[in-house]
């Protein structure tokens, strides 16, 4: 039976912690899911990866136990009940801008009476023992609001029936946003912008859906529960590679020094 450990984790009033994956490699995404990650997104839009790659991902994330996500490349209903066969128990949608839109990339997640997705759970079939319209009270759907047009229509967004809740990209809400001023980045200080995610947590509360925002930090990720979010991502795995791979050369050069560096012309 299908059953979606993020509505327990809320239910019982704890915040989600949201790994992310824009590497199209199973062994990457299997040390992800072995971190103690709550659900772990894998990232179609930006990510170094398809539909292909997704799927073997999501297997080898299955031992773990994490609550596998899937944000996909815009709001088509191919992919998006795709990724929902492949055992995707939430979607993340991009730039949403209006309340059609929203009620749109919903009717997608949904199989009839509530929606229009097509039956035809192959893999998920496998993955959860069984697999039929129950889904449509398990999988999540989040519309992200990046756009000045997403953000003057955010109530309405966010009051679209069976919306779950809006994820928030600080990069592409900067751009959006502030007419090219301020350069896309995670972990925004400008006080404008912090007011701007902070009344996107506020509206998600008043309406009854969940707050998500994609953090650089774990320090701003906390700081973004105080806020109102009961979902954070807190970097990615490239990112994480990537900082980790740097402070081991610097750490190493720092000890070792110029004195034992290879000479020129040296080696084999």
């Amino acid at each position: 039976m299908i059953r979606n450990r993020l509505r327990d984790i809320w239910k019982d009033g704890r915040p989600v912690l949201n790994g992310w994956l824009s590497i199209g490699n199973s062994f990457t995404a299997e040390i992800m899911a072995a971190q103690g990650y709550d659900a772990i997104t894998i990232d179609i839009q930006h990510g170094a990866l398809d539909y292909s790659a997704a799927l073997v991902m999501l297997q080898a994330m299955r031992g773990s136990g994490v609550v596998p996500l899937v944000r996909v490349p815009w709001r088509e209903p191919g992919i998006v009940m795709k990724a929902l066969d492949a055992g995707a128990l939430g979607i993340i949608c991009p730039m949403i801008n209006t309340a059609a839109e929203a009620a749109e990339f919903v009717s997608f997640m949904r199989y009839p009476p509530l929606g229009q997705r097509s039956f035809g759970p192959t893999r998920a079939n496998i993955a959860y023992g069984g697999y039929g319209v129950e889904a449509n009270a398990e999988v999540l759907a989040f519309a992200m609001i990046e756009t000045a047009a997403g953000v003057a229509n955010l109530e309405e967004i966010a009051a679209t029936p069976g919306l779950d809740g809006i994820y928030v990209g600080p990069a592409d809400l900067t751009l959006g946003t502030q007419a090219g001023r301020l350069a896309p980045a995670f972990d925004r200080e400008e006080p404008e912008m912090i007011a701007m995610i902070q009344r996107i947590a506020a509206v998600c509360k008043d309406k009854g859906i969940h707050a998500a925002l994609h953090c650089g930090t774990p320090a701003y990720a906390a700081r973004a529960l105080t806020w109102g979010f009961d979902m954070t991502t807190v970097s990615g795995d490239s990112r994480l590679l990537a900082a980790a791979a740097s402070d081991s050369v610097a750490t190493f050069r720092k000890l070792t020094g110029p004195s034992v560096a290879a000479k020129k012309g040296e080696g084999y």
